[in-house]
């Protein structure tokens, strides 16, 4: 009896261990931020961005004010890594009411690289409720509008160090949109 109360007692153990595995995918608020343009486009919170239940923004994006000047809005996930794994694979579960666009913020092609900000991204579909998605890195690629002057590196996982959530909004008319996050993870 005294062994099956010990054999018990490691699987409860490891149990227990794998719930505290889950939980650490718990929101970090450390981990999370967001950026706008200087030109006039807007984060809009309702009360704190990072919840123990999810990430939670809106934006309101202005149109596009010039040749030269482009506006922009971004959540934006800091890997706690500051990289990406080689293979690897990014899950979230999230509501947007427009398309959303992933980023790999890889400073190759962002101010400490080329400054053109032509990122690596996919989109995923708008969703009215909690939808989860998995992508990997095939699912990647560079924008149409990329210059010509950007040389493609490829992604370089060791370089990339936050995932940027961005609302697929036109730069011609801007627009309005909501992103809400309740789990990321990246293996």
């Amino acid at each position: 009896m005294n062994k099956l109360a010990l054999g018990i007692g490691a699987i409860l153990s490891v149990v227990l261990l794998s719930c505290q595995v889950t939980d650490s995918t718990k929101l970090d608020e450390t981990q999370w931020r967001y950026a706008t343009d200087p030109h006039g486009s807007q984060a809009i919170l309702n009360g704190s961005l990072v919840t123990t239940e999810r990430v939670e923004i809106a934006f309101k994006r202005v149109p596009r004010v010039d040749k030269l000047n482009n506006s922009w809005v971004e959540l934006i996930y800091d890997l706690p890594s500051k990289q990406l794994p080689e293979q690897a694979s990014i899950t979230l579960t999230y509501q947007s009411d427009k398309d959303m666009v992933i980023k790999l913020s890889q400073k190759d092609y962002g101010g400490e690289g080329d400054k053109t900000y032509a990122h690596y991204q996919t989109v995923l579909p708008a969703a009215s409720t909690w939808t989860t998605q998995t992508v990997t890195l095939n699912d990647f690629q560079r924008p149409s509008w990329t210059p010509a002057s950007s040389i493609d590196k490829g992604i370089i996982t060791n370089h990339v160090s936050a995932l940027y959530f961005v609302p697929d909004l036109t730069d011609a008319k801007g627009g309005e949109a909501y992103i809400k996050i309740q789990s990321v993870s990246v293996k």
